[in-house]
Protein backbone atom coordinates (compact mmCIF):
# COMPACT_ATOMS: atom_id res chain seq x y z
CA UNK A 1 0.00 0.00 0.00
CA UNK A 2 1.37 3.46 -1.12
CA UNK A 3 1.67 5.96 1.27
CA UNK A 4 1.51 9.88 0.06
CA UNK A 5 2.15 12.81 1.41
CA UNK A 6 0.59 15.84 1.88
CA UNK A 7 2.50 19.87 1.83
CA UNK A 8 2.64 21.90 4.89
CA UNK A 9 4.88 24.57 6.31
CA UNK A 10 7.15 23.41 9.06
CA UNK A 11 5.81 26.67 11.11
CA UNK A 12 4.33 30.05 10.20
CA UNK A 13 8.32 31.78 10.42
CA UNK A 14 9.72 29.70 8.16
CA UNK A 15 8.65 29.30 4.35
CA UNK A 16 10.48 25.32 4.25
CA UNK A 17 7.83 22.93 3.25
CA UNK A 18 7.56 19.62 4.85
CA UNK A 19 6.15 16.27 3.45
CA UNK A 20 4.02 14.47 5.62
CA UNK A 21 3.60 10.98 5.13
CA UNK A 22 2.45 10.10 8.88
CA UNK A 23 -0.41 9.95 9.94
CA UNK A 24 -2.45 9.85 6.68
CA UNK A 25 -5.95 8.88 6.16
CA UNK A 26 -5.22 5.11 5.01
CA UNK A 27 -2.58 4.67 7.61
CA UNK A 28 -2.64 6.59 11.17
CA UNK A 29 0.33 4.83 12.38
CA UNK A 30 3.44 1.95 11.65
CA UNK A 31 4.11 0.13 15.24
CA UNK A 32 4.01 3.27 17.30
CA UNK A 33 5.68 5.40 14.69
CA UNK A 34 2.48 7.75 14.17
CA UNK A 35 4.48 11.32 12.62
CA UNK A 36 6.93 11.47 9.02
CA UNK A 37 7.89 14.64 8.38
CA UNK A 38 10.11 15.06 5.67
CA UNK A 39 12.37 18.51 4.79
CA UNK A 40 14.63 19.56 2.84
CA UNK A 41 17.19 19.83 0.96
CA UNK A 42 16.98 23.81 1.56
CA UNK A 43 18.41 26.61 -0.46
CA UNK A 44 21.53 28.21 1.51
CA UNK A 45 19.27 31.17 2.39
CA UNK A 46 16.31 29.43 4.11
CA UNK A 47 16.74 28.21 7.60
CA UNK A 48 14.80 26.22 10.48
CA UNK A 49 13.23 28.18 12.74
CA UNK A 50 10.21 27.00 15.19
CA UNK A 51 9.96 28.81 18.80
CA UNK A 52 8.88 27.13 21.84
CA UNK A 53 6.30 24.94 22.02
CA UNK A 54 5.28 21.53 23.95
CA UNK A 55 4.62 18.40 23.70
CA UNK A 56 3.17 15.36 25.64
CA UNK A 57 2.35 11.40 25.45
CA UNK A 58 5.50 11.30 22.52
CA UNK A 59 9.35 11.00 21.76
CA UNK A 60 10.77 12.73 18.99
CA UNK A 61 13.03 11.59 16.80
CA UNK A 62 15.39 14.10 14.99
CA UNK A 63 17.46 12.46 12.02
CA UNK A 64 19.73 14.42 9.84
CA UNK A 65 21.10 14.02 6.36
CA UNK A 66 22.73 17.49 5.87
CA UNK A 67 22.84 20.17 8.43
CA UNK A 68 22.80 21.29 11.65
CA UNK A 69 20.19 22.33 14.12
CA UNK A 70 20.12 23.66 17.64
CA UNK A 71 17.63 22.04 20.55
CA UNK A 72 17.14 23.75 23.48
CA UNK A 73 14.12 22.35 25.76
CA UNK A 74 13.17 23.16 29.19
CA UNK A 75 15.14 20.59 30.98
CA UNK A 76 18.21 23.04 30.21
CA UNK A 77 19.44 21.00 27.31
CA UNK A 78 21.41 22.52 24.30
CA UNK A 79 22.62 20.31 21.94
CA UNK A 80 23.79 20.75 17.77
CA UNK A 81 21.58 18.14 16.42
CA UNK A 82 24.42 16.82 13.22
CA UNK A 83 24.42 14.05 10.60
CA UNK A 84 24.39 10.69 10.92
CA UNK A 85 23.27 11.29 15.05
CA UNK A 86 20.02 10.40 17.04
CA UNK A 87 18.40 13.60 19.14
CA UNK A 88 15.58 11.30 21.06
CA UNK A 89 13.56 13.64 23.04
CA UNK A 90 11.02 11.92 25.30
CA UNK A 91 8.44 14.28 26.44
CA UNK A 92 6.41 12.07 28.64
CA UNK A 93 4.03 13.66 30.78
CA UNK A 94 4.80 17.19 28.90
CA UNK A 95 8.02 19.12 27.94
CA UNK A 96 8.99 22.10 26.03
CA UNK A 97 11.67 23.26 23.20
CA UNK A 98 13.09 25.24 20.46
CA UNK A 99 14.60 24.51 17.00
CA UNK A 100 16.73 26.65 15.24
CA UNK A 101 18.82 25.50 11.60
CA UNK A 102 22.14 26.99 12.16
CA UNK A 103 22.89 28.87 9.09
CA UNK A 104 26.56 28.48 8.58
CA UNK A 105 25.48 25.12 7.32
CA UNK A 106 25.03 24.82 3.13
CA UNK A 107 21.51 22.67 3.38
CA UNK A 108 18.93 21.68 5.82
CA UNK A 109 17.83 18.29 5.15
CA UNK A 110 16.45 15.83 7.81
CA UNK A 111 13.31 13.50 8.83
CA UNK A 112 11.44 14.05 12.26
CA UNK A 113 9.55 11.65 13.22
CA UNK A 114 7.13 10.75 16.36
CA UNK A 115 7.03 7.84 18.43
CA UNK A 116 3.28 7.28 20.09
CA UNK A 117 4.37 6.51 24.22
CA UNK A 118 2.08 3.37 25.29
CA UNK A 119 0.03 3.95 27.95
CA UNK A 120 2.60 2.58 31.00
CA UNK A 121 4.99 5.08 29.83
CA UNK A 122 2.81 8.34 28.60
CA UNK A 123 3.32 10.30 31.99
CA UNK A 124 7.19 9.30 32.55
CA UNK A 125 9.30 12.53 33.46
CA UNK A 126 10.43 13.75 30.56
CA UNK A 127 14.22 13.38 29.12
CA UNK A 128 16.45 13.98 26.40
CA UNK A 129 19.20 11.64 24.66
CA UNK A 130 21.39 11.83 21.73
CA UNK A 131 23.47 9.22 19.96
CA UNK A 132 26.06 10.20 18.67
CA UNK A 133 27.22 6.45 17.72
CA UNK A 134 24.37 4.04 16.06
CA UNK A 135 25.17 0.64 14.80
CA UNK A 136 26.59 1.31 11.26
CA UNK A 137 26.51 -2.03 9.04
CA UNK A 138 25.53 -3.69 5.40
CA UNK A 139 22.96 -6.05 3.94
CA UNK A 140 25.28 -6.66 0.57
CA UNK A 141 25.36 -3.62 -0.67
CA UNK A 142 22.78 -1.98 1.25
CA UNK A 143 24.40 0.54 4.13
CA UNK A 144 22.33 0.71 7.22
CA UNK A 145 22.66 3.10 10.14
CA UNK A 146 20.51 2.04 12.57
CA UNK A 147 19.03 4.76 15.00
CA UNK A 148 15.83 2.51 16.44
CA UNK A 149 15.60 -0.72 17.59
CA UNK A 150 16.74 -3.76 16.11
CA UNK A 151 18.17 -5.12 13.10
CA UNK A 152 20.02 -8.17 11.65
CA UNK A 153 21.50 -8.52 14.97
CA UNK A 154 22.56 -4.94 15.65
CA UNK A 155 20.73 -2.76 18.48
CA UNK A 156 20.48 0.57 18.65
CA UNK A 157 21.08 2.29 22.14
CA UNK A 158 18.38 4.59 21.63
CA UNK A 159 15.99 4.23 24.44
CA UNK A 160 12.43 3.28 23.48
CA UNK A 161 9.07 2.41 25.06
CA UNK A 162 7.77 -0.04 22.50
CA UNK A 163 9.49 -3.44 20.01
CA UNK A 164 9.89 -0.59 17.08
CA UNK A 165 12.74 -0.28 14.21
CA UNK A 166 13.93 2.70 12.56
CA UNK A 167 17.22 2.76 10.29
CA UNK A 168 18.84 5.00 6.93
CA UNK A 169 19.43 3.15 4.00
CA UNK A 170 21.59 4.07 1.39
CA UNK A 171 22.03 2.20 -1.97
CA UNK A 172 24.72 3.00 -4.61
CA UNK A 173 23.30 2.75 -8.47
CA UNK A 174 20.89 0.59 -9.78
CA UNK A 175 20.48 -3.00 -7.97
CA UNK A 176 18.56 -5.19 -5.97
CA UNK A 177 19.19 -5.79 -2.27
CA UNK A 178 17.10 -7.71 0.52
CA UNK A 179 17.00 -7.02 4.45
CA UNK A 180 15.42 -9.58 6.56
CA UNK A 181 12.30 -8.09 8.83
CA UNK A 182 10.64 -9.47 11.42
CA UNK A 183 7.21 -10.92 10.08
CA UNK A 184 4.96 -10.05 13.39
CA UNK A 185 6.05 -6.28 12.40
CA UNK A 186 4.14 -3.83 9.91
CA UNK A 187 6.97 -1.74 7.77
CA UNK A 188 7.06 0.82 6.02
CA UNK A 189 9.83 2.50 3.77
CA UNK A 190 9.92 6.12 3.14
CA UNK A 191 12.26 7.41 0.18
CA UNK A 192 13.88 10.32 0.40
CA UNK A 193 15.48 10.44 -2.86
CA UNK A 194 15.36 8.42 -5.85
CA UNK A 195 12.79 6.10 -6.43
CA UNK A 196 12.89 2.24 -5.90
CA UNK A 197 10.20 -0.35 -6.21
CA UNK A 198 9.81 -2.18 -2.90
CA UNK A 199 8.73 -5.65 -2.80
CA UNK A 200 7.57 -5.20 -5.77
CA UNK A 201 5.80 -1.89 -5.91
CA UNK A 202 6.95 0.92 -7.45
CA UNK A 203 7.86 3.92 -4.64
CA UNK A 204 8.51 6.96 -5.54
CA UNK A 205 10.81 9.81 -3.52
CA UNK A 206 8.30 11.22 -0.70
CA UNK A 207 6.33 8.21 -0.38
CA UNK A 208 5.98 4.98 1.96
CA UNK A 209 5.55 1.91 0.81
CA UNK A 210 3.61 0.16 3.91
CA UNK A 211 3.87 -3.23 4.47
CA UNK A 212 1.52 -5.77 6.82
CA UNK A 213 2.58 -8.28 9.41
CA UNK A 214 3.20 -11.67 7.75
CA UNK A 215 6.70 -10.25 5.86
CA UNK A 216 9.66 -11.73 6.48
CA UNK A 217 11.89 -9.71 3.89
CA UNK A 218 12.61 -6.27 2.40
CA UNK A 219 13.31 -6.43 -1.47
CA UNK A 220 14.58 -2.86 -2.71
CA UNK A 221 15.34 -2.74 -6.04
CA UNK A 222 16.88 1.00 -7.21
CA UNK A 223 16.03 2.05 -9.99
CA UNK A 224 18.29 4.30 -12.32
CA UNK A 225 21.78 5.67 -11.79
CA UNK A 226 20.72 8.10 -8.55
CA UNK A 227 21.69 6.97 -5.00
CA UNK A 228 18.77 5.89 -3.29
CA UNK A 229 18.27 7.14 0.20
CA UNK A 230 15.28 5.47 2.50
CA UNK A 231 14.54 5.58 6.39
CA UNK A 232 13.11 2.05 7.33
CA UNK A 233 10.65 2.12 10.17
CA UNK A 234 8.83 -0.82 11.66
CA UNK A 235 7.26 -1.90 14.79
CA UNK A 236 4.60 -4.42 16.89
CA UNK A 237 1.39 -2.69 15.70
CA UNK A 238 -0.02 -0.03 17.81
CA UNK A 239 -3.08 -1.76 19.45
CA UNK A 240 -3.79 1.67 22.03
CA UNK A 241 -6.21 4.04 20.68
CA UNK A 242 -4.86 7.43 20.73
CA UNK A 243 -6.06 11.08 20.43
CA UNK A 244 -3.78 13.17 18.63
CA UNK A 245 -3.59 16.77 18.05
CA UNK A 246 -1.44 19.67 17.40
CA UNK A 247 1.59 18.34 19.69
CA UNK A 248 0.18 16.04 22.10
CA UNK A 249 -1.06 12.97 21.86
CA UNK A 250 -3.40 11.73 24.65
CA UNK A 251 -5.87 9.32 25.19
CA UNK A 252 -9.45 11.15 25.30
CA UNK A 253 -10.60 14.84 24.61
CA UNK A 254 -10.27 16.01 27.96
CA UNK A 255 -6.47 15.16 28.69
CA UNK A 256 -6.01 17.65 25.20
CA UNK A 257 -8.49 20.04 26.72
CA UNK A 258 -6.18 19.91 29.63
CA UNK A 259 -2.87 19.74 27.94
CA UNK A 260 -3.65 23.16 26.11
CA UNK A 261 -5.19 24.77 28.78
CA UNK A 262 -1.45 24.29 30.53
CA UNK A 263 0.63 25.37 27.91
CA UNK A 264 -1.55 28.54 27.07
CA UNK A 265 -1.62 29.53 30.77
CA UNK A 266 2.59 29.11 30.93
CA UNK A 267 1.40 26.27 34.02
CA UNK A 268 4.84 24.16 35.25
CA UNK A 269 3.69 21.18 33.65
CA UNK A 270 5.76 21.77 30.30
CA UNK A 271 8.43 23.62 32.21
CA UNK A 272 9.88 27.05 30.82
CA UNK A 273 13.08 27.71 29.39
CA UNK A 274 15.06 31.32 26.88
CA UNK A 275 14.91 29.86 23.60
CA UNK A 276 17.01 30.86 21.12
CA UNK A 277 14.46 32.36 19.29
CA UNK A 278 12.47 35.00 20.94
CA UNK A 279 9.28 33.33 21.00
CA UNK A 280 6.74 31.31 22.18
CA UNK A 281 3.63 29.39 20.14
CA UNK A 282 0.06 29.65 21.54
CA UNK A 283 -1.99 26.31 21.01
CA UNK A 284 -4.24 26.96 18.45
CA UNK A 285 -8.47 26.46 19.45
CA UNK A 286 -9.50 23.69 19.73
CA UNK A 287 -12.45 22.21 16.80
CA UNK A 288 -15.97 22.94 17.66
CA UNK A 289 -16.24 19.05 17.84
CA UNK A 290 -15.35 16.04 20.35
CA UNK A 291 -11.52 14.93 19.27
CA UNK A 292 -12.16 11.07 19.41
CA UNK A 293 -9.27 8.43 19.01
CA UNK A 294 -8.91 7.26 15.00
CA UNK A 295 -8.34 3.90 13.69
CA UNK A 296 -6.62 2.57 10.55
Amino acid sequence: MLLEPRTVKLTTRTGIDIRRTLPNARKRTIGAWCFVDHFGPTAQDESMVVAAHPHSGLQTATWLFEGEVEHRDSLGTVQKIRPGQLNLMTAGRGIAHSELGLRQSSSLHAVQLWIALPDEARHNAASFQQVTEVPRFAFGRIAVSLFAGTLGGHTSPAVVFSDLLGAELRISGALTGKIPINPMHEHGILIVSGTAKVNGELTPADTIQYLAPGVSELTIEALGDEPLLAILLGGKPFDEEIVMWWNFIERSHDEIVAAREEWNSHGPRFGQFEDQIGGWTPAPELPNLILRPRKD
